[in-house]
């Protein structure tokens, strides 16, 4: 009887006292998050209580396996088994804490600076390394599971006399990953790009969603997601629109007749401009750029405080400027001429068609 309820005892027992010790850690950080409002840090540690509490029962599990006599001929696996549980899941406990502590940090530097380029760029940073943490510590978890087998020991010698070799090999045939991984972390702590900035690629506009150590995803307008590696920005010209202030010039191009009423549209452009909230009222101007022998092109400039406003401001602009001149000057819109040239006031019609100059003489009299 006492050998059939040994294992009972210990099993429930370790689950019970994981699961008092696991209440009372969770209200401690539930009392610590009440105190500490301007810290997210005991509420972010709480969504680490699933992992904490699976340490806690594998760990004591694995340490009153040996009293439960249960399933003798089988307990050198069951012991190497809750050794793995007991790794991964302290594994996990550490990548949960750790992404805690490195959330906490980033939001207590968002509230004390307002540069939203520079928030950006330390929340690029912050991806790149708990991707990083994460990456070392599964490596890690996943070398001590291996070395828990005997076999994987009695390897260890001949793969550390292979290392050199091995290494060569790996770093040549992943020239390209090691590349994009350098690349990633020179994006994260080189300032070139952030997360949400505004840049525009091989002709696409649109923001930075997600950098990580291989991979960069970009946003466009349409709410497509165009993935590139990260080593094309290190090795390509790009524009972003984000870097330094964000304010920003935009231009509108029309091809008017040679009619148009340029003066007039600059007073349009000044009232166009003065009823859209989009304009900041930095600057603007409307000047002839270039002519052509049937048109003018005429070049509206304004001026946003970031490039979402410019955009708005230039449809606007063009719509409303469109519209004015088809319903006030028809004729300063662009077409084709069909109507015979005007002749020069000294040019006069003879009377067989042909013109005739008042100060050149008479092909048959010689006189004027």
């Amino acid at each position: 009887m006492e050998d059939a309820l040994r294992p009972v005892i210990v099993i429930c027992a370790s689950v019970l006292i994981t699961l008092a010790i696991g209440w009372a850690t969770d209200r401690l950080l539930h009392k610590a998050a009440e105190r500490n409002h301007d810290s997210p840090l005991w509420e972010l540690l709480r969504r680490a209580r699933i992992p904490y509490q699976l340490v806690l029962c594998t760990a004591l599990l694995r340490g009153s396996y040996d009293q439960t006599k249960v399933l003798e001929r089988h307990q050198a696996g069951i012991a190497r088994t809750l050794t793995l549980v007991l790794i991964g899941s302290a594994a996990w406990l550490v990548i949960r804490i750790a992404a805690a502590v490195v959330e906490t940090t980033y939001r207590r530097y968002a509230r004390v600076h307002q540069d939203a380029a520079r928030v950006r760029r330390v929340r690029t940073q912050v991806e790149l390394i708990m991707r990083v943490v994460s990456a070392i510590v599964i490596v890690v978890a996943i070398a001590s599971m291996l070395l828990t087998f005997p076999a994987m020991r009695a390897a260890g010698a001949s793969l550390l006399a292979s290392a050199g070799i091995l290494g060569i090999v790996a770093g040549v045939a992943a020239q390209s990953t090691l590349s994009n991984m350098f690349a990633g972390l020179q994006i994260a702590f080189g300032d070139m790009v952030r997360i949400g900035d505004t840049v525009v690629v091989d002709g696409e506009w649109g923001t930075v969603d997600e950098i990580t150590l291989t991979f960069l995803t970009v946003r466009t307008w349409d709410e497509r997601r165009i993935t590139m590696p990260v080593s094309y920005f290190t090795s390509k010209p790009f524009e972003n629109w984000s870097r330094g202030t964000p304010q920003m010039t935009g231009t509108v191009f029309w091809h008017l007749d040679h009619s148009a009423p340029v003066e007039a549209m600059r007073e349009k452009l000044r009232d166009i401009l003065r009823e859209c909230p989009a304009w900041d009222g930095r600057s603007y101007s409307l000047v002839v750029t270039d002519s052509t022998p049937s048109t003018l092109q005429v070049r509206a400039l304004m001026t946003a405080k970031d490039s979402a406003d410019i955009w708005t401001v230039r449809v606007a602009v063009r719509e409303q400027m469109i519209t004015w001149l088809v319903r006030e000057h028809p004729y300063a819109l662009p077409r084709v001429n069909t109507a015979a040239a005007v002749l020069p006031p000294h040019h006069l019609p003879s009377l067989d068609g042909t013109s005739l100059r008042k100060d050149h003489a008479h092909p048959r009299t010689g006189r004027p």
